[in-house]
């Protein structure tokens, strides 16, 4: 075995192993001072290398120097500033050699070679770790903290010093032991203590004695290096105090410090757990360009800030660069892409990340399932969401309750009342949290749309009995129950006690008011009309237009201001409406108008289509009365193309969409089907394009011609 011993000649940024060259030797090496070694000592002066008989004459001739184990490069100065070991030595040709040692040969199978192995810096070391140790797990007083090192003799070394200091654990024993060393020492750098004690303080992660004893550094007069910053920084970030990492790292100019790319690396995800995402954006620019190691949590911290502000693709993107620069992911990584991923409503991606992970031979930990719920919960992938629930319960996983909620929510929005009530239920056994007033509002919401009232007001009882008041979500979902069961003073009664509660009807309210009455009969409409004009007059002025004597330009008038001052998210389902009470009324020439207006202002857009071989009507995104409506004005269209001596296209469709609302058993599709039957209409369920009705152009040709004018049948 080779053996290389040397004094330490460099701290570096952490604390790093020391380590030997081995390899197969004859050939032991020595400075010059080894032959005054003293046991104080030896490690400033001895340096021993065994090697092969092959590498002999190439190093003696050479003088090769052995490699050296680095700690600090103060030490190493100090060494260069030793007089006694940088003196040049003649060369057998009369000239000076630069290097600073001569070697002697010495058989390794000697006792003298057993004897030099003993006394080397590996055996110093092996015991000053020992001393460290001793520390550690000895008393935190004075007493016995300076007893275990006065075994280091009366005069200690600071390289001893270091060495102990930078191998304890325990920062109690540690600042006794920096104490110490400060008494018996007068050392050259006093910050390289003061860098080992601060390093004991990362070990144990508390920040805030680490802060205290450099603070203490600094009014002693005591000028910090780049390893004090970056441990003070290092530290603070593995105690989740980023904004004092940032506060550190922009103290580093008056000192005098530049920082390293590890350093600056670091800061990319300070800056970002701080807030400050521009500068770390910045940074990470920079560390595109310059190729700085970057870390796995800073590319966490990365991927969470791209996600946090919306730029989803820029997540994706960092996870891309990532692995194209070999650093491998771990499950911090993946959480934080599927978290992204359910913010983005991207299940497809999300589902695409998981897959990844578990092929990998990541196993899903509770954040995992978390931002699986979330991201499925989120975008209503309802199977995806339900199967991960089923396997989180069968791990044993709890749930809290904001989980639990968007798994409700999402029930509510699909209809899926029987597995809402089942997770309700988990809920309430769960030992780890309570319904909130989310959770009610959901089941409410639910039981609401099904129009069961004694289950919504059995709910709403519960809620009260919690202590939790209904909000204006809990109170438009009762209204609408009401609705449906056609129970018209209890829409009006709820309505009042909401204006009682000091509520203010929002633009969703109005809109829930609307749909009720879509569904009461006409000898009621009096009071829901009296309830509009409270929640909102003009919306109320209105619907007394609609049904009044006035003709169609005031009302397109009158409903154009209403449509400017109302949300972009609500106007659509006005219209709707408002259309739907004007086809129940047998109305048709004012649902004609609002129709029309729909489209000049582009609530509904691309109703018709044409193209050489086909004229459709899209109807998917209307109510049944606004779908009614424009197939009464495509028909008349084209009647009026036939009139007109235009030729219809070979095939005409009407695309209904094979979808059915969420609270019933029946589509816009099956609707249709029946009144297309009623009207003796052509159109026919295509067997090959779900949602179509489709008919020839002498089909279409010979029925409009047997209709002047087409009815219209209220739904």
């Amino acid at each position: 075995m080779a053996f290389h011993l040397s004094s330490p000649s460099n701290l570096c940024h952490d604390c790093q192993p020391l380590c030997n060259s081995i390899s197969p030797s004859h050939i032991l090496q020595l400075t010059p001072s080894l032959f005054s070694w003293r046991a104080r000592n030896f490690c400033h002066s001895l340096n021993l290398t065994f090697l092969s008989p092959s590498q002999t004459r190439n190093s003696l001739s050479s003088h090769i120097r052995p490699l050296q184990v680095s700690l600090h490069d103060s030490v190493a100065q100090e060494s260069q500033a030793n007089p006694s070991t940088m003196q040049e030595s003649p060369a057998s040709d009369g000239k000076t050699n630069s290097s600073s040692k001569s070697y002697i040969w010495v058989n390794p199978t000697s006792p003298r070679a057993s004897q030099l192995r003993q006394k080397s810096y590996d055996a110093r070391y092996k015991y000053l770790t020992k001393v460290s140790q001793s520390l550690d797990l000895c008393n935190p007083t004075e007493e016995d903290v300076f007893q275990v090192l006065s075994g280091l003799g009366e005069n200690p070394l600071e390289q001893d010093a270091v060495i102990v200091l930078n191998n304890m654990e325990n920062p109690d024993n540690a600042l006794l032991a920096l104490k110490y060393f400060q008494l018996k020492l007068k050392p050259k750098r006093e910050v390289i203590l003061y860098n080992v004690t601060l390093k004991v303080f990362r070990k144990s992660r508390n920040f805030n004695r680490a802060e205290v004893l450099l603070e203490e550094m600094l009014k002693k007069g005591i000028k910090p290096d780049n390893v004090t910053f970056s441990t003070i920084i290092s530290c603070a970030r593995i105690c989740s105090l980023p904004n004092k990492a940032v506060e550190w790292f922009e103290k580093m100019p008056q000192f005098g410090c530049n920082p390293d790319d590890v350093t600056y690396a670091a800061m990319i995800d300070a800056y970002g757990r701080a807030g400050n995402i521009d500068m770390a954006l910045s940074l990470y620019d920079r560390a595109r360009t310059e190729k700085w190691r970057i870390d796995l949590v800073t590319f966490s911290t990365l991927i969470r800030i791209y996600g946090m502000s919306g730029n989803f693709d820029g997540a994706l993107n960092v996870y891309e660069e990532m692995k194209a620069l070999g650093v491998k992911p771990n499950l911090v990584i993946y959480n934080t892409l599927l978290d992204a991923m359910g913010r983005a409503k991207r299940p497809w991606q999300a589902k695409s990340l998981y897959k990844e992970m578990t092929t990998k031979g990541y196993s899903p930990n509770w954040t995992t399932y978390a931002a699986l719920l979330r991201a499925y919960g989120r975008a209503r992938y309802a199977e995806d969401a339900l199967n991960v629930y089923r396997e989180m319960k069968e791990k044993g996983l709890e749930l809290n309750v904001v989980l639990y909620n968007t798994l409700l929510a999402m029930c509510a929005d699909l209809g899926y009342t029987d597995e809402a009530v089942q997770i309700f239920e988990d809920l309430k056994r769960s030992q780890t949290c309570e319904p909130d007033s989310w959770t009610f509002s959901s089941l409410i919401t639910i039981y609401s749309c099904c129009g069961k009232v004694s289950e919504a007001e059995g709910m709403l009882n519960k809620m009260l009995e919690a202590g939790f008041e209904p909000n204006i979500y809990v109170l438009t979902s009762l209204i609408q129950c009401y609705g449906k069961a056609n129970r018209t003073d209890d829409v009006v009664r709820t309505f009042d006690r909401l204006l009682e509660m000091g509520i203010t009807p929002d633009d969703r309210f109005c809109g829930c008011l609307l749909n009720v009455m879509t569904q009461t009969p006409k000898e009621e409409l009096g009071k829901l009309i009296g309830c509009i004009e409270r929640a909102n007059s003009k919306l109320g002025f209105v619907v007394k237009q609609m049904l009044g004597e006035e003709n169609g330009e005031v009302l397109r008038k009158d409903a154009t201001e209403l449509f400017s001052n109302i949300s972009m998210d609500v106007r659509k389902a006005y219209c709707n409406c408002l259309i739907d009470i004007c086809v129940n009324l047998n109305l048709l020439e004012r649902a004609c108008v609002l129709l029309d207006l729909g489209m000049s202002l582009e609530i509904y857009t691309d109703i018709q289509s044409k193209s050489p071989t086909q004229w459709s009507l899209h109807l998917k995104s209307l109510s049944l009365g606004a779908a009614l409506t424009a197939l009464h004005v495509w028909m008349s269209d084209l009647r009026k193309a036939q009139e007109n001596g235009e030729e219809l296209p070979p095939l005409l469709g009407i695309n209904t969409g094979h979808g059915k609302h969420k609270y019933s058993d029946k589509g816009l599709a099956g609707v249709f089907a029946s009144h297309l039957k009623e009207l003796n209409a052509p159109f026919h369920e295509a067997p090959d394009k779900a949602g179509w009705f489709l008919t020839t152009k002498v089909a279409a040709k010979s029925w409009l011609e047997s209709r002047s004018s087409p009815d219209i049948v209220a739904a």
